[in-house]
């Protein structure tokens, strides 16, 4: 048996089906893109909100840890230093 040998079996309702889905499909595709596109700009929209949001958390948690360890690094300089008087 060829590859070529192949039919499919398609019976009157399919066809039927598959016509009909043909011909509404300009029609039909044009609205539901129509609606979609709101739906996908907003889940855009969200997205990079929530990205520009965990972004500035982790900028100023950052800057809080780098704060800290100066504050931490002086401690230590100052109790060095009286350490040697």
């Amino acid at each position: 048996m060829s590859i070529w040998d192949y039919s499919p079996k398609m019976d009157v309702q399919t066809a039927m089906i598959v016509g009909v889905g043909l011909l509404v499909a300009p029609v039909v595709l044009p609205i539901v893109a129509g609606a979609v596109r709101p739906v996908a700009k907003g889940v855009f929209k969200g997205v990079l909100s929530v990205y520009d949001t965990g972004r500035n958390l982790v900028s100023d948690t950052l800057e809080g840890v780098q704060d800290l360890l100066e504050e931490a690094k002086a401690e230590v300089r100052a109790e060095s230093l009286e350490g040697k008087r």
